[in-house]
């Protein structure tokens, strides 16, 4: 009994935090492959250790501040559609509070149970709390999953910054002439293991999600570093 209530619990906490994990885990993953990449293009136009660490630098910066912009008016574009999905509903079970009593019975009848129960488990409910019922069963929106923007964009910013301290730091360590090999190995390296994470979150095949990923970003810090390369200069 014990170990059923704590496996509900943490598939409880998983599903309250899916927001988060969900732009946490792409944020890290853009900050990883967008800083590696263009680190990887500046060193092969040899360009000198300073301009690769304030390239680097500068792409964190304003990579985490994009990720968190963007994350926040799509998050915030989410939010604002479902507060017209409440406010609709709020005006609806003022005015037709017959034909919502009866919506809800007629959600619960499709799903198996017996009209007069289905009634009457719907009256006791609307009696409860009419709006986060039909929120929930009508509308899909609970407490657990509604649009969070600004913990959305703090997450992306957050970890796309933790993530692309990696290519940054193997950057600043790396001896002169070895900092596209080493930013590239430790870039793949974690991202491989983001993969790994994301795979887990979402119960997604861990090995497709791993390859996947690693595939992608190698592809692009090796496009950006051929760019970089026959260039000749910082892209």
């Amino acid at each position: 009994m014990e170990a059923k209530q704590a496996v509900a619990t943490a598939e409880q906490h998983v599903v309250e935090r899916l927001n988060w994990l969900r732009a946490a885990v792409l944020g890290a993953n853009d900050g990883i492959l967008s800083t590696a990449s263009l680190i990887a293009g500046v060193a092969a136009a040899d360009s000198s250790q300073k301009s690769i660490v304030i390239a680097g630098i500068a792409g964190l910066v304003a990579g985490a501040l994009s990720m968190a912009a963007g994350e926040y008016v799509s998050v915030s574009s989410q939010a604002d559609a479902e507060g017209a999905d409440l406010a609709r509903e709020r005006k609806e079970l003022v005015e037709q509070p017959e034909f919502e009593l009866q919506e809800l019975a007629d959600i619960y009848a499709k799903r198996g149970v017996e009209p007069a129960l289905a009634r009457q488990v719907a009256k006791q409910l609307m009696a409860h709390d009419a709006l986060g019922t039909h929120a929930r069963e009508e509308l899909g929106i609970s407490d657990m999953t509604i649009a969070r923007p600004i913990v959305a964009a703090l997450a992306s910013a957050a970890s796309f910054a933790v993530g692309a301290s990696v290519p940054l730091l193997a950057a600043i360590a790396a001896p002169g002439g070895r900092v596209t090999l080493i930013v590239t190995v430790a870039s793949l390296i974690c991202l491989a293991a983001l993969g790994v994470v994301g795979a887990r979150i979402g119960g997604a095949n861990v090995w497709r999600a791993t390859v996947r990923v690693t595939f992608w970003g190698a592809l692009a810090m090796a496009l950006t570093a051929a760019i970089g390369h026959l260039s000749g200069y910082a892209v």
